[in-house]
């Protein structure tokens, strides 16, 4: 599977892997790259079916997902990485914590559902009206979810939920529907960084918060006065937790 990627940063500086939200692409990370990449190459990606990435029928699995982006260190000659992932790259962070620990140093996982297979039906029925009606049918209630009311900046997010094939949304949503990363939990043994916010409905945080004590030495934090998409709401408060976690 071939995924798109935009690298920024210095070439020869430790590598920092940036994971999007479903229906986002590498785009939503503006707030963060040149930050980052001050310190690292900072390669950010899109999901398979996601921005300019190739977009297979689905569905999709957690391990399609997960195992693209091991490809990718392939690809760019990286034999270990940091990852930086929120909502379903916060999910593809876990499954790549739990299944290829030898390629990453360190995990900042913001907002990450950790079983969103609970929810099994919900994610089905989104994926049949992605498909039947288009991103379009579900951006407006997505903002709602991603940002609080006060925040109006929200126009470049709109754009790019409505870029997002409808094919790849929704094989990303039978992904979702079908994780359970809570029994692996234990056996993470890098440094995990969680990050949650008081506002969050799309992932809320009596979800998260108990991820602290299961996954050995995480440290958690949690943003008050946010939702969802709070990388891009909140870079004030995100930027500079990721910079002291990465090192």
């Amino acid at each position: 599977m071939r995924l798109n990627y935009v690298e920024t940063g210095p070439a020869d500086a430790p590598v920092v892997l940036l994971g999007s939200s479903l229906g986002a692409d590498q785009r939503m990370w503006t707030p963060q790259v040149d930050v980052l990449a001050k310190r690292f190459r900072v390669v950010a990606f899109d999901h398979r079916g996601h921005g300019g990435s190739e977009v297979p029928d689905g569905p999709y699995t957690i391990d399609d997902l997960g195992g693209d982006v091991v490809e990718l260190l392939d690809t760019l000659g990286v034999e270990q990485a940091s990852y930086v992932g929120i909502s379903l790259g916060g999910a593809v962070g876990l499954w790549l914590a739990q299944n290829a620990p030898d390629r990453f140093h360190r995990f900042a996982l913001l907002c990450p559902p950790s079983n969103p297979a609970e929810n099994a039906q919900m994610w089905s029925e989104r994926a049949a009206q992605v498909r039947a009606e288009g991103t379009q049918a579900i951006t407006d209630a997505t903002l709602g979810r991603w940002f609080l009311p006060e925040f109006k900046d929200t126009e470049p997010v709109r754009r790019m939920l409505l870029d997002c094939p409808a094919e790849g949304y929704a094989a990303c949503c039978e992904a979702l529907s079908t994780t359970n990363l809570l029994p692996g939990l234990s056996t993470i043994t890098a440094p995990v960084l969680l990050i949650t916010t008081e506002s969050d409905t799309s992932v809320p945080p009596e979800t998260v918060v108990p991820l602290a004590t299961q996954i050995p030495g995480a440290h958690l934090e949690i943003i008050e006065n946010a939702a969802h998409l709070v990388t891009y709401s909140h870079p004030e408060a995100i930027n500079p937790l990721l910079l002291a976690h990465l090192g």
